[in-house]
């Protein structure tokens, strides 16, 4: 596990763009597993930014999602699928036909899960995964839980994970309760991983997760086994650690 401390969420963006671009030009054809939520929103704007000045092509890159709300439909504006067409795919050089996020739309669950992984695996699985890190944890939706879950799955979520999201809805009752989900598995088996931590609301499970033991209380701890992640975290989110990066 590599740690790199950056001075904000700004320095924190771009070295992860950084990672990711790297990947893109090494290999053209990469299939990116992609995240939502606020911790990849710059990220994703450089590299925006740097396809546009010529610099990084996403014309071959295949990109797989790491999950969606179960009940929303793809023109919902909390939708992840709304989120990533905004976010990134609209504005760079990306064939829509090469994007791939859980349909939230799908009521059959097994059906829907299934499909999902025959996605992945047809695509010869996930080159680089990037991770956000949820407060409890969480990495996708893969809650606290007494055992990982191994593949695509779909989730309840927690009270803590409803809270951190109801700000992007019109109440709590408006927020889904379920989502779909890459399985920790299926995340384990990218070939190389990056997760993005930003803040000090963050410094407590970032602590537990680089400290802390290897349990399924603590979804992300399991990074600890993968033999290539890289944290990139800037220094409000490591300043509980107690090594110095």
């Amino acid at each position: 596990m590599k740690i790199l401390k950056t001075k904000n969420y700004q320095d924190m963006s771009r070295k992860a763009a950084n990672i990711i671009s790297a990947q893109i030009i090494l290999n053209s054809e990469s299939v990116l597993g992609l995240a939502t939520g606020s911790s990849p929103i710059g990220v994703y704007e450089q590299l925006i930014d740097w396809n546009h000045k010529g610099d990084v092509d996403f014309s071959s890159i295949k990109t797989v999602n790491l999950d969606e709300y179960q009940g929303l439909n793809k023109t919902d504006k909390q939708s992840y699928y709304y989120f990533m067409h905004k976010r990134l795919f609209e504005h760079v050089n990306i064939r829509l036909k090469n994007t791939h996020i859980p349909d939230g739309m799908e009521k059959d669950a097994r059906k829907e899960c299934a499909h999902y992984e025959d996605v992945i695996k047809s695509l010869g699985g996930v080159d680089l995964q990037l991770l956000g890190l949820g407060h409890n944890g969480h990495i996708g939706f893969n809650e606290p839980a007494d055992v990982f879950e191994e593949v695509t799955h779909c989730v309840e979520l927690t009270q803590n994970t409803i809270d951190a999201n109801k700000r992007f809805f019109s109440s709590e009752e408006a927020v889904p309760k379920k989502a779909y989900t890459m399985g920790i598995g299926t995340i384990m088996r990218a070939k190389q991983i990056v997760l993005i931590v930003s803040g000090e609301d963050k410094a407590d499970i970032l602590k537990k997760v680089i400290e802390g033991p290897v349990t399924p209380k603590v979804p992300a701890s399991i990074l600890k086994f993968h033999p290539y992640v890289t944290i990139v975290a800037d220094k409000a989110a490591l300043s509980l650690c107690n090594k110095q990066y």
